[in-house]
């Protein structure tokens, strides 16, 4: 029997579930190729972030170097940056067939957005938006932040007809109605979840560093329960879920919580492309024992609302858990 791979993100068919994030691994045409003859269904483009499209090199503006070349500067800066990845989406069109989504990581939603439609013109198939706030004014409320995400949202929705996606963290009082309202905002996927730049303490050099920039298998449970209980909560948005996916049983599982496709970049760091089909491989197999036809016909088996007993998905379960040890 044969298993059909096939499935839809946010409305575009692809080839299989499985696409390479946003990285160094999607930053130009050729590497995009090559994962496409390895199998990838779709790739995410690097990002570009948001200080490259505004305000790249206003530092010296701001600080005084040349002020009156400034202007020029930052445009030449901004301008070149633009540019650039949209050439690279255009290239990555003309040469695969894999869907390709392009990513702008932001963190307003300023002036840069009218650089989402240069976006479609360049042919990319969806943007993923990649938002994230540190909440630290003590006087600012929750839904003020919140709101900042539906913002970006509603002024990229009012320009471009392609399907967004937004790519969020896990730190929310209530992560089931922040998805809601995106959702309700017209967003057609979410990635759930963005990868930090996390901060670590070097204690000899008594200086901060960063933590690791990979992820780690352990790091699925972060998402597990989310994919779980949002694809259930919000039943018509398409979720791709991130990191911690480092096998193929990671990307059974996320389709079992109710994933529509997942992400995986990591691993391909720390293995080599070359693992991507051997990712592909596993799933397929498992779906020929299992005795599963498509991908559909077992997305969501497990998520918060099919599964017997839904609160094995609910964080009280961590002391049940622990109660019998002495």
């Amino acid at each position: 029997m044969m298993s059909n791979l096939k499935t839809e993100y946010m409305g575009i068919p692809l080839k299989n579930p499985v696409i390479v994030s946003s990285s160094g691994l999607t930053d130009s045409a050729e590497k995009i190729r090559k994962l496409e003859e390895l199998g990838a269904g779709a790739v995410v483009m690097k990002s570009l972030f948001e200080e490259q499209i505004s305000y790249e090199a206003g530092t010296l503006y701001e600080n005084g170097i040349y002020p009156e070349a400034g202007d020029y500067i930052v445009r030449y800066s901004r301008d070149n940056s633009v540019e650039e990845y949209l050439r690279t989406i255009e290239d990555a069109k003309k040469q695969t067939e894999i869907p390709v989504i392009a990513s702008i990581n932001c963190i307003s939603s300023s002036e840069w957005i009218s650089f989402a439609k240069d976006i479609e013109k360049a042919g990319a198939d969806a943007l993923e938006l990649n938002i994230f706030y540190i909440a630290q004014e003590k006087d600012k409320h929750a839904s003020e932040y919140e709101k900042l995400y539906a913002d970006i949202l509603t002024k990229v929705k009012n320009i471009i007809k392609i399907p967004i996606a937004v790519k969020i963290g896990y730190y929310f009082t209530n992560l089931i109605a922040v998805v809601n309202n995106l959702y309700m905002r017209g967003v057609n996927g979410v990635v759930l979840f963005n990868r930090f730049f996390e901060p670590d303490i070097d204690i000899e050099k008594m200086k901060i560093t960063s933590a690791s920039v990979f992820s780690n298998p352990s790091d699925l449970r972060q998402s597990l329960r989310w994919v779980g209980i949002i694809s259930d909560r919000v039943r018509d948005i398409d979720i791709a879920a991130s990191t911690g996916i480092h096998d193929g049983k990671a990307i059974i599982k996320q389709m079992l919580a109710g994933a529509k496709v997942v992400q995986i970049c990591s691993v391909l760091y720390q293995k080599g492309i070359q693992e991507l089909p051997v990712l592909i491989r596993e799933l397929e197999e498992w779906m020929k024992r299992k005795q599963f036809k498509s991908v559909d016909a077992f997305r969501g088996m497990l998520n918060y609302g099919r599964i017997p007993d839904p609160a094995v998905y609910e964080r009280s379960q961590f002391m049940k858990y622990f109660s019998g040890y002495h």
